[in-house]
């Protein structure tokens, strides 16, 4: 320490004066060295604090509410929550509209929605962490588990592993096999035979293709580990250390929560239309978590926080972290309308750069509702945003306008940007389906109603049965028995096919004929559910 001048200014003389001199200065410099020990941390937050509330941009303080009302309206969106999660703190977690349009009970911050394919992250996280406690490989063959196990090429049947079912890269398309799969009396293992019927149409481990079949499979490897079922082992080791208490697993008995949000759509009609709620539970692993905003503010903190939740090591990092890997890519060139060149997936996670920060997120889509939970970890910056109108993507607008607002894009409204697309989209659609109905006009088909009756088969679907009704005919679909569709005859061998679940759509729809005989019908379905047609053939 270098010599100090006494207090009146003057030099020190003498060894023990200014031995004492410096004495009393490390004392005095010790004790406020002490204190500002104290004062020091307070000051920090205090800045940290002060430079959070500097740094909070103007749309999230001032501007968001009346963005979310007016996005409400111009989408037809009864209800909506959202939790914005930043530098560990909830900057804003509300509701805003109502969950059931009857009611106007309004939408709030623990209102149920269920969030669908934002559970697959669940799933990956829990197979990471089986692999950190070394009781898996995530690069094990499926078949290790699954002896009998079977896809549509052998060649992959005996390559596919735990991380390709959960990165969709089998080959299949996207959604295919879903409208067999979904809201069926499938059983879990059901689904998993059925699997060698998908076949792919690209390659093995190169081409994404989005696979929630790929996902119930995943996390059927859990039971055959632990000797826990999924949904337990997702509740004991994820939502109860997260004190997610108001998550549910399992879709069972959704109607009957207090606080739940009413399922709508505005597909094929335009008009707000109550939807049934979807029931997930045979491909949990994949879609069946029901959660709110509340809850899901922990979950994005632990993100956040590599694995911490309270201060307290939750889960290891090593786990999260592999969820984060990219295990395929499914796009590399600039996107035209936000600042994006690069996109990939983990487990249960998508990933892109977002003007040159590393974004994750998954969208989730069910029967009348439609989420996004999403994530930036450079930022510290966690968004979760919960709807009850599929038919919209307001949800996904607000979430990069948030993200426009923390990662400094210049701000264009992107709501306002992809309505009017939307909006001719949905004057297309109801013309189309306007223009077939006036085609229903008593006009008789081309054989009698009677010689169209009959059980049709399809190999991945199952059976069905086509009966009269009244002047038409009734499409009933055996794994499936709270759906039929309608059929009416229009003209020149078309009918109209109208689901008694608006959600599967309206569709004009053909009898293959040959010789006086029908040999086949094809069908159609909300490419929501899955895009691509079932042809059934007459027995």
């Amino acid at each position: 320490m270098p010599e100090q001048k006494p207090a009146d200014g003057t030099a020190g003389r003498g060894g023990k004066g200014k031995a004492v001199l410096k004495k009393g200065f490390v004392v005095l410099w010790a004790e406020e060295k002490h204190a500002m020990k104290k004062i020091i941390p307070l000051l920090s937050l205090l800045i940290l604090s002060l430079g959070s509330i500097a740094q909070t941009p103007k749309f999230i303080k001032n501007d968001i509410d009346a963005y979310v009302k007016e996005g409400l309206k111009d989408w037809d969106l009864p209800g909506l929550s959202v939790v914005i999660v930043k530098d560990g703190k909830v900057v804003l977690q509300k509701g805003y509209g109502v969950r059931d349009i009857k009611t106007n009970a309004p939408v709030d911050a623990n209102t149920l929605f269920m969030i669908a394919s934002n559970t697959k992250l669940f799933t990956g996280l829990s197979l990471a962490l089986l692999e950190t406690r070394k009781k898996i490989s995530l690069n094990d063959k499926v078949t290790k588990y699954f002896p009998d196990y079977r896809l549509y090429d052998s060649t992959t049947t005996q390559l596919v592993t735990i991380r390709d079912l959960l990165s969709h890269r089998i080959g299949t398309k996207t959604f295919q096999g879903d409208f067999t799969f979904w809201n069926t009396k499938l059983t879990r293992q059901e689904i998993m035979q059925k699997m060698r019927l998908l076949k792919p149409s690209a390659i093995f481990r190169q081409d994404f293709g989005y696979c929630n079949s790929c996902f119930l499979t995943a996390g059927q490897v859990i039971p055959q580990v632990t000797g826990a079922q999924w949904e337990d082992f997702v509740r004991d080791t994820i939502l109860r250390p997260l004190g997610m208490t108001n998550t549910l697993t399992l879709s069972t008995g959704i109607e009957k929560q207090p606080n739940v949000a009413t399922p709508y759509t505005t597909s094929y009609t335009n008009t707000l239309q109550v939807v049934p709620y979807d029931n997930w539970n045979n491909l949990a692993p994949a879609a069946s978590i029901v959660s709110n905003v509340t809850d899901l503010a922990h979950w994005l903190q632990f993100q956040l926080d590599s694995g911490r939740f309270e201060g307290r090591q939750v889960l290891p990092w090593q786990a999260l972290q592999k969820t984060r890997d990219m295990n395929i890519t499914n796009g590399s060139r600039k996107s035209g309308m936000f600042p994006v060149h690069f996109r990939g997936y983990g487990l249960g996670l998508f990933m892109s750069d977002y003007n040159g920060r590393q974004v994750y997120w998954h969208t989730g889509g069910a029967g009348g509702m439609v989420s996004n939970v999403c994530f930036v970890p450079e930022e510290n910056l966690g968004i979760a945003i919960l709807t009850n109108n599929d038919n919209q993507n307001f949800f996904e607008a607000l979430r990069y306008q948030i993200l426009d607002a923390y990662l400094g894009v210049k701000y264009v409204n992107r709501s306002k940007q992809q309505l009017s697309d939307f909006r001719e989209g949905m004057k297309a659609q109801v013309a189309e389906i306007s223009a077939w109905k006036a085609r229903v006009k008593g006009n008789r088909p081309e054989l009698s109603l009677d010689a169209y009756a009959g059980t049709y088969e399809n190999e991945l679907n199952g059976p069905i049965s086509v009966t009269k009704s009244g002047n038409g005919l009734l499409i009933q679909f055996s794994a499936k028995p709270e759906l039929n569709a309608h059929l009416d005859y229009m003209d020149k061998g078309d009918w109209l096919m109208t689901y008694n679940n608006i959600e599967y759509g309206i569709f004009s729809i053909r009898f293959d004929i040959a010789g006086g005989a029908v040999r086949s019908v094809t069908t159609r379905q909300n490419e929501f559910v899955e895009y691509d047609p079932y042809t059934y053939t007459k027995k």
